[in-house]
This record gives C-alpha cells, structure tokens and sequence, in this order.
C-alpha cells in the first residue's frame, strides 16, 4: 500500500471514531505506522498534524500519541488556493499578475490592519481564470515590514497567496463577504457589465500581532461558494 497522507489520515480516523483505538490508547509510532501504510515517514507525519488539530490525538514528545479521552471540537480556518478549487472542479487553471507597485500603505489599510505611520506596502492586483474564463480578481497588499522578501518575489508566475501559504504562518485571521457592484475595471477584468452584482470576500491575516496580507477578492456574477464543516 503506497498510502497518500489523507489516506493514512482516513483510516487512523476510522479506527477512532470505530473504538478500534479507544480513548486514552497509545498510537504506534511514524515509523512504524509508516511501514504498515507503505509511505514516507513525511507523510505519516502530515496526518498525525491534522489529526492532532482536529483536537482527535494528543501528540506528546517522548510520550507518544494517544487519541483524546475527550476530543477537543475547535473551528479552523484553512487559506483556501484559487488553483486548488479551479482544479477540483475539473477546469484548467491560470494565471495572470495585472499590476505590481510598491506603495505607502494608505489611511484605509493602515487603519484595518493597524500598521504605523508610512509603512511600505506592495500592492498586486491578479486575475485567475478557469478554461480561460475570468473567475476571480485579486486586490492584495503585502506588509514589507512583516515580509521584506516579498519586494524580490516574482509574482509573474506563482500567485501571491501561493506564496504566503509556504512563506509565513498566520495566528489570527478576519474575513468578511458582501455584494457589490462591478465598476469599469472590475466589470472589464472579469468579463461582465458595469453595475452587476458581484460577490466578494475580503480576508486579513496577522501572525502574532503583525500584519501579514490584506486581500479583497471579486468573483464574476453566478459564483457559488460552498463550505463543509
């Protein structure tokens, strides 16, 4: 069996959850484990992470993991990938950067993500296609105090919300959604008329106590967004 990591994630879920390993038993080990699932230790490693913030094992240096008496239920937040969701529904995705500038962090920014007077920030405004139709306009500004690295990233290729997925982590996250109206640059970004309903979401992140990322993402009239919990 060459075990992918949410397989091995499965099944450890379903020997839990069927009182195969009861609350309070030891698990076996990454090495073993992944000599049972015939995958890399890495991968075994990924599942034991999620499970564990799952709040389903309790994972303890020296003393190894059990499963929890008590499972701890806990809300998570996950940044989703616009390439990922392109690609699960079965469409071909790409990318495209529109505009990059580095810029003083304005009033309006400041104020949401309570950065200081005159800090930098690197302004991207992106567009994701689906089969070469618009799907999502991306408005992001970037904390170079937070991440001076991102100044000599090149986003020409890879997304910027690629890359702060693998850049830096995030301890607190604010999002909200809303309907606007499509104004000429964004009605001639996604392909749609000026005045129609758009649904947007816009997402902060802070990593203690630091601002990362402020984003306002715009979706062409008909999305559908759908959560699993």
């Amino acid at each position: 069996m060459n075990a992918t990591y949410k397989d091995v994630k499965s099944d450890i879920l379903s020997k839990i959850t069927s009182g195969h390993w009861q609350p309070g038993s030891l698990i076996p080990n990454e090495i073993e484990l992944a000599e049972t699932y015939g995958c890399a230790r890495a991968t075994v490693n990924r599942a034991m992470r999620e499970l564990a913030d799952d709040g389903l094992i309790e994972r303890r240096r020296k003393a190894g993991t059990r499963v929890r008496a008590s499972p701890i239920r806990q809300a998570r937040f996950d940044i989703p990938l616009v390439r990922r969701e392109i690609e699960d529904k079965g469409a071909e995705y790409r990318y495209s950067l529109a505009s990059r500038s580095i810029e003083t962090a304005p009033d309006w920014l400041r104020t949401r993500l309570q950065l200081g007077q005159g800090t930098d920030a690197l302004h991207l405004v992106c567009m994701h296609y689906a089969d070469g139709d618009p799907f999502q306009h991306e408005d992001r500004w970037i904390n170079l105090e937070v991440l001076p690295q991102a100044r000599d990233a090149d986003f020409s290729q890879v997304g910027p919300n690629e890359w702060l997925v693998s850049t830096i982590p995030f301890s607190t996250a604010e999002i909200s959604f809303s309907a606007t109206l499509a104004d000429a640059a964004l009605a001639g970004h996604l392909g749609c008329q000026t005045g129609d309903p758009l649904f947007t979401v816009e997402r902060a992140t802070w990593f203690e106590g630091s601002a990362n990322t402020f984003v306002k993402l715009a979706y062409r009239p008909g999305h559908r967004m759908t959560t699993r919990y």
